[in-house]
């Protein structure tokens, strides 16, 4: 079939399209502050084999893995018309357990699907040790409720029973039940609209559309590539610790870059950890994928063929492939980020033109549960938290802005005081956190908060021993800060990753880190 110069625009928005009017149905109809004010959600289309077509500018480290999702129920269930698919293994295509992603198919003819639509949200609490789902764990199944690929829908009825389950295994179910519908609703969204697509051009053209813009994509890559200098380097950087033990973890690179492809070798990176630091293979290739996409100027669709150049090898075992039954709660939100900070890093000496600093290297995750005495209902809070971008040669970094894998908004005051018993006693930029060069890397912010009942909290966060880098002289950005603030005032410097009961009147100050500075400042070179 000839390609037509003027329908690829055409296929490309309308696939773009109904991925991002999925966001919009999600995000309206959802019933958690972490959906519908953050928009910690991602939706997605797929082709017949489960590879990408086309995204929605959502979440970095939920879009570059959920293939692995769509291609896992793929492989373990057959699809038939109404059904919908949910899991969250992170040994099954998942990234950690609070990540739910909803399969659904859509026919155009015959009975097999031509093609997939999906999403996947955070939900703020599946069950666990933990409220909020993200503790110190040291295995999987101490995380929360884990969902192999199963049918939540079967030929358009809702399985109830199924329901029923998760619903008694979470903390805050008539949340999560509202969470689960409009996730349900936004697939029924996405069908409806590829419904439409297909019976205009038909499931044959729609195909070979949706594979002709996977090779575009991959042709803008490859020259993306092809105008890097060639050539081998070395990096690494590091977690502080994984929470039960106080040693690093190291995350090592080696990035070879040759003509129009590139091998990423993390196989020298530490052996899985106890704690929850571990990345299941799939957050390494959605962090290398980040990474490399966001180097492209053109404006291309975001899809599999974007991956189809890019090599990465992992061992099997190392904490950036981890093993079940490995804790991963954090390696979905803290090890994404180090990965990104390690590839920049590798670019870096080979193209330091390209590339910034590094940001603050962390999500600054924070979980708190209790049981609110307005209602005496139990709740459950979760959210990160912005910080520093690292600066550039052609800028400083930008404060207090979700960075790298992470694309969320931070949840507003009101929303937070009127959803829980917190109370927000400041909000404000972190002053003089990004660290000086010739480009001064962005600030960090601060957010305190006032427990008004007693809570349990949980803050898994990184870059609290080291400093995002500065590159080419510029200065590291400021490590970050957890603060107890007593009733009477009195503080305590909490570590970087923590279980800890607040009592009413207690506070929690996070001060999130500074990204790096870029270059010398004139003076230091005079």
């Amino acid at each position: 079939m000839r390609i037509s110069p003027i329908l690829m625009p055409v296929f490309r928005h309308r696939f773009a399209a109904i991925a991002e009017e999925m966001g919009v149905s999600l995000n309206r109809t959802a019933y958690s502050p972490n959906i519908k004010e953050r928009r910690d959600f991602s939706c997605a289309v797929f082709d017949r084999q489960g590879e990408m077509v086309a995204q929605a500018a959502h979440i970095p480290v939920h879009l570059g893995s959920m293939p692995l999702s769509v291609q896992a129920a793929i492989a373990k269930l057959r699809f038939e018309p109404g059904d919908m698919v949910m899991l969250n293994n992170p040994f099954e295509g998942g990234t950690h357990l609070p990540d739910i992603t909803l399969v659904a198919p859509v026919f155009a003819e015959g009975d097999r699907p031509d093609f997939y639509v999906a999403n996947r949200a955070h939900h703020s609490d599946v069950g666990g040790m933990t409220a909020g789902s993200m503790p110190l764990s040291c295995s999987l199944h101490q995380e929360g409720i884990i969902i192999p690929p199963v049918k939540i829908i079967k030929k358009g009825q809702m399985d109830a029973d199924l329901m029923r389950f998760l619903l008694a295994n979470v903390r805050t179910p008539k949340e999560r039940e509202g969470d689960f519908t409009a996730q349900i609703m936004a697939n029924h969204t996405g069908i409806s609209r590829l419904e439409e697509l297909l019976a205009k051009y038909g499931s044959a053209q729609v195909a070979t559309y949706a594979e002709a813009l996977n090779q575009h994509s991959e042709r803008i890559m490859r020259a993306c590539i092809c105008a890097l200098p060639n050539g081998e380097t070395e990096f690494e950087d590091q977690l502080d610790d994984d929470g039960i033990t106080h040693d690093p973890i190291r995350i090592h690179l080696r990035l070879r870059i040759d003509d129009d492809e590139v091998l990423l070798d993390f196989s020298q990176s530490s052996d899985q950890v106890k704690g929850s630091m571990n990345a299941v293979r799939a957050i390494t290739l959605s962090a290398s994928l980040y990474v490399f996409r966001s180097l492209v100027d053109d404006d291309i669709a975001t899809n599999a063929g974007c991956q189809r150049p890019l090599h990465v090898i992992t061992r099997p075992g190392s904490v950036l492939d981890a093993q079940y039954p490995a804790a991963v709660a954090g390696g979905n939100v803290e090890t994404s980020q180090r990965i990104v900070d390690v590839i920049l890093g590798a670019l870096a000496q080979l193209s330091p033109e390209r590339v910034p600093a590094a940001a603050q290297g962390s999500m600054n995750n924070v979980s708190i549960g209790g049981v609110d005495p307005r209602n005496r209902e139990a709740f459950t809070y979760y959210e990160t938290l912005a910080g520093g971008h690292g600066a550039h040669a052609q800028g400083p970094g930008e404060s207090a802005m979700h960075s790298h894998m992470t694309n969320t908004l931070n949840t507003p005051v009101e929303a937070m005081e009127y959803s829980y018993p917190l109370r927000i006693t400041e909000y404000a930029l972190r002053r003089a956190s990004g660290g000086q060069g010739a480009q001064v890397g962005g600030d960090g912010l601060i957010r305190e908060i006032e427990m008004l009942s007693e809570t349990e909290v949980t803050l898994l966060t990184d870059r609290r021993k080291t400093m995002p880098y500065g590159l080419l002289g510029g200065a590291a950005g400021q490590a970050g800060l957890n603060i107890r603030i007593a009733a009477d005032g009195s503080t305590t410097a909490l570590p970087g990753k923590i279980q800890v009961q607040l009592q009413a009147g207690e506070r929690l100050r996070i001060e999130t880190p500074g990204g790096g500075g870029y270059g010398q400042k004139p003076s230091e070179t005079d």
